[in-house]
Protein backbone atom coordinates (compact mmCIF):
# COMPACT_ATOMS: atom_id res chain seq x y z
CA UNK A 1 0.00 0.00 0.00
CA UNK A 2 1.34 3.41 -1.03
CA UNK A 3 1.79 5.57 1.65
CA UNK A 4 3.92 9.11 2.54
CA UNK A 5 5.76 9.14 5.73
CA UNK A 6 5.00 13.71 5.37
CA UNK A 7 1.34 12.63 5.08
CA UNK A 8 -1.18 13.30 8.35
CA UNK A 9 -3.80 11.03 6.58
CA UNK A 10 -1.20 8.32 6.02
CA UNK A 11 -0.60 8.54 9.53
CA UNK A 12 -3.54 8.21 10.83
CA UNK A 13 -4.30 4.63 8.37
CA UNK A 14 -0.77 3.84 9.94
CA UNK A 15 -1.88 4.45 13.39
CA UNK A 16 0.69 6.50 14.24
CA UNK A 17 -1.41 9.74 14.78
CA UNK A 18 -5.17 9.33 16.70
CA UNK A 19 -8.53 10.01 14.68
CA UNK A 20 -12.09 9.57 16.50
CA UNK A 21 -12.90 6.76 13.85
CA UNK A 22 -16.39 6.13 13.02
CA UNK A 23 -16.37 3.69 10.04
CA UNK A 24 -13.79 1.37 8.86
CA UNK A 25 -13.22 -1.32 5.93
CA UNK A 26 -10.39 -2.71 3.89
CA UNK A 27 -9.85 0.27 1.61
CA UNK A 28 -11.17 3.26 3.66
CA UNK A 29 -11.30 4.67 6.90
CA UNK A 30 -14.06 7.64 8.17
CA UNK A 31 -12.98 10.47 11.09
CA UNK A 32 -14.23 13.36 12.43
CA UNK A 33 -13.42 16.55 11.00
CA UNK A 34 -11.30 18.28 14.29
CA UNK A 35 -12.59 21.33 12.29
CA UNK A 36 -15.95 20.53 12.06
CA UNK A 37 -17.91 23.00 9.33
CA UNK A 38 -20.98 21.59 11.14
CA UNK A 39 -22.08 19.15 14.40
CA UNK A 40 -20.95 15.20 12.87
CA UNK A 41 -18.63 17.20 10.14
CA UNK A 42 -16.67 14.24 8.61
CA UNK A 43 -13.58 12.97 6.00
CA UNK A 44 -13.81 9.82 4.24
CA UNK A 45 -9.98 9.16 3.49
CA UNK A 46 -8.42 5.86 1.15
CA UNK A 47 -5.63 4.04 2.85
CA UNK A 48 -3.71 4.31 -0.03
CA UNK A 49 -2.51 7.54 -0.44
CA UNK A 50 -3.20 9.31 -3.61
CA UNK A 51 -2.58 13.17 -3.73
CA UNK A 52 -5.85 14.55 -4.87
CA UNK A 53 -8.80 13.82 -7.20
CA UNK A 54 -6.70 13.83 -9.96
CA UNK A 55 -4.29 11.39 -9.20
CA UNK A 56 -6.95 8.77 -7.09
CA UNK A 57 -6.75 5.76 -9.07
CA UNK A 58 -10.59 4.71 -10.41
CA UNK A 59 -11.69 1.72 -8.15
CA UNK A 60 -10.25 3.92 -4.93
CA UNK A 61 -12.19 6.78 -5.81
CA UNK A 62 -15.17 4.30 -6.03
CA UNK A 63 -14.48 3.14 -2.50
CA UNK A 64 -14.24 6.49 -1.08
CA UNK A 65 -17.79 7.58 -2.73
CA UNK A 66 -19.40 4.79 -1.52
CA UNK A 67 -18.15 4.87 2.12
CA UNK A 68 -19.14 8.81 1.87
CA UNK A 69 -22.67 7.14 0.88
CA UNK A 70 -22.82 4.84 3.53
CA UNK A 71 -21.86 7.19 6.34
CA UNK A 72 -24.46 10.17 4.54
CA UNK A 73 -26.86 7.66 4.99
CA UNK A 74 -26.89 7.60 9.17
CA UNK A 75 -26.18 11.09 9.47
CA UNK A 76 -30.46 11.64 9.47
CA UNK A 77 -31.33 9.16 11.46
CA UNK A 78 -28.19 9.33 14.17
CA UNK A 79 -27.69 13.45 14.23
CA UNK A 80 -30.82 14.63 12.89
CA UNK A 81 -29.17 16.56 9.92
CA UNK A 82 -31.97 17.56 7.54
CA UNK A 83 -29.28 16.74 4.36
CA UNK A 84 -25.87 16.17 3.60
CA UNK A 85 -22.75 17.73 1.61
CA UNK A 86 -20.25 16.13 0.25
CA UNK A 87 -16.83 18.06 -1.13
CA UNK A 88 -13.65 17.55 -2.41
CA UNK A 89 -11.20 20.07 -2.75
CA UNK A 90 -8.55 19.44 -5.50
CA UNK A 91 -5.49 21.85 -5.40
CA UNK A 92 -4.62 24.42 -2.91
CA UNK A 93 -6.43 27.25 -4.96
CA UNK A 94 -9.73 24.96 -4.15
CA UNK A 95 -9.19 24.93 -0.62
CA UNK A 96 -7.28 21.76 -0.44
CA UNK A 97 -4.64 21.94 2.72
CA UNK A 98 -4.37 18.15 3.38
CA UNK A 99 -2.50 16.74 0.25
CA UNK A 100 -4.12 13.02 0.22
CA UNK A 101 -7.43 12.44 -1.34
CA UNK A 102 -10.53 12.86 1.23
CA UNK A 103 -13.88 13.63 1.07
CA UNK A 104 -15.94 16.27 3.61
CA UNK A 105 -19.50 14.29 4.49
CA UNK A 106 -20.70 17.33 6.20
CA UNK A 107 -24.48 16.74 7.60
CA UNK A 108 -26.32 20.29 7.27
CA UNK A 109 -29.08 21.91 9.49
CA UNK A 110 -31.61 24.92 9.16
CA UNK A 111 -29.38 26.18 12.24
CA UNK A 112 -26.03 25.70 10.87
CA UNK A 113 -24.10 29.24 9.55
CA UNK A 114 -22.37 27.38 6.76
CA UNK A 115 -22.80 29.43 3.37
CA UNK A 116 -21.84 28.82 -0.58
CA UNK A 117 -18.29 30.74 -0.76
CA UNK A 118 -19.59 32.22 -4.18
CA UNK A 119 -22.08 33.91 -5.49
CA UNK A 120 -23.68 32.32 -8.45
CA UNK A 121 -24.20 34.11 -11.53
CA UNK A 122 -25.25 33.79 -15.27
CA UNK A 123 -22.34 32.79 -17.37
CA UNK A 124 -23.14 34.06 -20.44
CA UNK A 125 -21.13 33.60 -23.80
CA UNK A 126 -18.24 31.92 -21.42
CA UNK A 127 -20.86 28.77 -20.72
CA UNK A 128 -20.90 27.83 -24.31
CA UNK A 129 -16.67 28.65 -24.64
CA UNK A 130 -16.66 26.39 -21.53
CA UNK A 131 -18.37 23.74 -22.80
CA UNK A 132 -16.58 23.48 -26.14
CA UNK A 133 -13.23 23.58 -24.68
CA UNK A 134 -14.16 20.66 -22.25
CA UNK A 135 -15.45 18.40 -25.41
CA UNK A 136 -12.40 19.00 -27.00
Amino acid sequence: MASDPDCIFCKIVAGELPARKIDEDDRTISFMDINPGSHGHALVIPKEHARDLLEIAPDELAAVVHAAQRLAKRMPGALGAEGVNLINSCGSIAWQTVFHFHMHVIPRYSYDTIRLPWTPGDGGERLDQAAEALRA
